[in-house]
């Protein structure tokens, strides 16, 4: 049974449980930096500075859980079940997160960020291949919309919410008579431990696997992800592609985190104003993923990405040469509207294409190198920005064209388009 918009009740459940785990994890981009610099982290750096420090431990997640992704995801479609990855790496995610809290020197945060990368192997890869397997091709691309909503919204509230917890501490508790001081570090932490267990009672009890075939899932990691098209369409694989698309996407997208104090000076502007553009692209997502994806539905899926590719050329660039921070507000919310057009319904569209009981294995490809492309964004910024302010935003517009034009000659539509939408508030096939 779904809801009237056709999203299925297990895959809200399974966005509601991510989001939760999301407000919890996103907490530690916020908290980690402060933590590290604060009396209760000290040790040895083995020559590195604090900030380089700082850097490692916020970026091994993602260069340790993209890696993996294939892998974990490949392994789920072996066994034919996604459930039991998902609950595992929301265990590690909630050890480490109250492990923070016996921290005492920088390299104990490193070894629970490499357990929390491995967390997210398990649970990214596995979470988008369950939404693929409840959804049909008539409903994927709201399904997967759905998903990436609530998964923002988490990430978006949860640096908030850190810094405010922080901020307030010390707290002091009456327990049993006795006054307990616990510090607002260690609040985040316990808080960040609380979702990830939420998260892990929501799967536990509202989600279950469905009926997919078990599959050998082939002998080699190569036989799931191909870079030459098999079929002899086109010359790319059509997965690879979409793929490559989500990882220039991701390095758009995050060339501007590094250049905080250089926009700020640019535009002489504060904080919070850089706060505010920097949320622009996730209150785009959060607004429009919804609506993309279900349209996508309807009206097929590859114009939506191609739209998406393209609009990203001029929204990159543009922040390279703006001198108002409301015109960059606008700018980055603009580059939010063309990811909404690109990364659910490439998911969707992956979907589509994925064999049966191979969905874990296809999808990862894209998680995988969107996780890259985040990471991998903020580096190239931060060399780049010394030959000039522009030359990253150039940089990520090229990677734009690029991608418009693989996605435009070498994938191709998996949806019948309609030509009109009948009643909205049914599903695809036309049933409440």
């Amino acid at each position: 049974m779904r809801d009237r918009l056709g999203v299925d009740p297990q895959v809200l459940a399974l966005a509601v449980a991510r989001m939760t785990e999301s407000v919890g994890n996103s907490f530690l981009v916020v908290v980690l930096p402060l933590f590290i610099g604060s009396e209760y982290i000290s040790g040895a750096t083995f020559g590195l500075t604090e900030v380089a420090v700082t850097g490692i431990v916020l970026s091994l997640f993602g260069l340790v859980n993209s890696p993996l992704q294939p892998f974990t995801g490949r392994l789920s479609d072996r066994a034919g079940r996604r459930k039991i990855f998902v609950l595992v790496g929301l265990v590690l995610i909630g050890v480490a997160s109250f492990s923070y809290s016996f921290a005492a020197t920088y390299w104990h945060l490193v070894g629970l960020r490499v357990v929390q990368g491995v967390a997210g192997a398990l649970i990214i890869p596995t979470t988008v291949a369950l939404v693929n397997d409840l959804a049909s091709e008539s409903n994927r691309g709201g399904n997967m919309g759905t998903y990436n909503t609530f998964r923002l919204v988490g990430f978006g509230v949860g640096p908030i919410a850190a810094g405010a917890v922080v901020s307030a501490g010390p707290f002091t508790f009456d327990v049993g008579g006795a006054s307990v001081t616990m510090n607002g570090f260690d609040a985040a932490f316990y808080i960040a431990t609380l979702t990830a267990t939420l998260s892990f009672a929501l799967v536990s009890m509202l989600v279950r696997d469905p009926e997919v075939p078990e599959t050998d899932a082939g002998d080699s990691l190569a036989e799931n992800v191909s870079v030459f098209d098999r079929s002899g369409r086109g010359v790319l694989d059509p997965v690879f592609t979409l793929g490559l698309a989500s990882f220039f996407m991701a390095v758009g997208i995050a060339l501007f985190a590094t250049l905080g104090e250089i926009v700020n000076q640019r535009l002489a502007q504060g904080a919070t104003m850089f706060g505010l553009q920097f949320a622009a692209f996730v209150l785009a997502q959060i607004l429009l993923q919804v609506p993309i994806g279900r349209a996508t539905d309807f009206f097929g899926r590859k114009p939506f990405i191609v739209l998406g590719m393209a609009l990203l050329v001029p929204t990159t660039f543009v922040q390279g040469v703006i001198l108002d921070p409301w015109l960059m507000f606008g700018a980055r919310f603009a580059q939010g509207v063309a990811g909404a057009m690109v990364f659910a319904p490439a998911l969707a569209l992956a979907g589509d294409l994925a064999p049966a009981g191979r969905s874990g294995g296809t999808l990862s490809v894209l998680t995988m190198a969107f996780g890259f492309g985040i990471a991998l964004g903020p580096l190239a910024s931060g060399f780049l920005v010394a030959f000039g302010f522009v030359v990253p935003f150039a940089f990520g517009s090229a990677l734009a064209v690029v991608g418009f034009v693989l996605v435009w000659t070498q994938v191709e539509e998996t949806v019948t388009a309609r030509r009109s939408l009948r009643d909205p508030f049914t599903d695809a096939g036309g049933n409440d």
